[in-house]
């Protein structure tokens, strides 16, 4: 199912989820690769670009192959917000997103991310500021609300379209729920139905079949997926074609997943160096690994790593494992 927003198109309506620690470059490039149809940066701090904080530099790096692509910032200054939305606007991003659900008390407390959801009227400045000063179509993903005394994504959705926002997207869960219990997709379908922009519904997809109830129960235009996709950027493939045929492809093999690791980790070390690229390589192999027979001991082991050599030698153990 194609998905546009704004003047954007996109190949089909399935979207990695901004994560920080994860979706990075090599990441998206796999994901990508697999069949996602728009990809986000890791969010990035309006005002550590406004000070040239160095690290936002590899947090905004994007290359062609990673189009179409939305930059996703964060910040609660409407003026700052939409000031550094104007400068970045020329970079490689088709769309520019503001994230208002980010659970990290440390976010939080600053009055950013999902903090934004108790003050509607600043939401409003915000998203307003932000419209005015770019051409690009402007996004906002939220929550279902602060917490169970503060359910308002239905407001919210209102004020994002009222501003000019081309596209919202959902995460079903309180900011009080952070991750845990179960994701409510009702909330996304109240949303859905409550505008006439694209809805994008999130929280707990983590197999095709979960992608096709998420549509058929809340009626959103895009899926967005987050901790499903982490050592698993198959699962685009899989849910596209199961949409697409009703085919139910198979898990990837041992063999299947070595060879996606090895790939990750190599665009890792071609882009951050081999120390810091295996080092970051740890947490995707524990998630790539879990489930497997061994998994408990990989995860072990992988954790002394430090070359692709070792990590070579480790995957090849791990297939005589299997016994492939």
């Amino acid at each position: 199912m194609k998905l546009k927003i704004g003047n954007v198109e996109l190949e089909n309506n399935l979207i990695l989820a901004p994560m920080a620690g994860v979706t990075d470059q090599p990441f998206r490039i796999l994901c990508r690769e697999q069949g996602c149809g728009l990809l986000y940066t890791e969010m990035v701090s309006a005002k550590a670009i406004l000070y040239k904080n160095r690290n936002t530099r590899e947090l905004l790096e994007v290359c062609g192959e990673e189009r179409p692509i939305a930059v996703q910032l964060f910040g609660s200054d409407p003026e700052i917000v939409s000031e550094i939305a104007h400068q970045i606007e020329d970079g490689p991003y088709d769309i520019i997103d503001i994230n208002m659900g980010c659970p990290v008390p440390k976010i939080v407390n600053n009055g950013e991310g999902s903090a934004l959801m108790k003050n509607p009227k600043l939401v409003e400045r915000i998203l307003s500021s932000m419209v005015k000063k770019v051409k690009k179509p402007v996004t906002v993903k939220f929550r279902k609300g602060f917490n169970d005394d503060c359910v308002n994504a239905v407001e919210i959705a209102k004020i994002a379209e009222s501003c000019g926002a081309a596209a919202v997207a959902v995460h079903g869960r309180t900011r009080e729920q952070f991750y845990s219990g179960k994701a409510d997709w009702e909330i996304i379908r109240q949303v859905k139905e409550a505008v006439q922009i694209p809805v994008i519904g999130n929280g707990d997809i983590f197999t095709p079949q979960d992608a096709k109830r998420m549509l058929e129960e809340t009626g959103c235009d895009g899926l967005m997926i987050a901790r499903g996709a982490r050592g698993n950027p198959w699962l685009f493939h899989r849910i596209h074609h199961y949409l697409d045929t009703g085919e139910l492809l198979p898990e990837p093999d041992t063999a299947e997943i070595c060879r996606m690791i090895l790939r990750h980790a190599k665009l890792q070390t071609e882009m951050k160096g081999e120390s810091l690229g295996m080092k970051e390589m740890r947490k995707h192999i524990a998630w790539y690994t879990a489930g497997l027979p061994h998994s408990a001991s990989i995860r072990r082991e992988c954790n002394q790593l430090e070359t692709l050599e070792e990590l070579g030698q480790l995957l090849e153990n791990l297939m005589l494992r299997q016994g492939r």
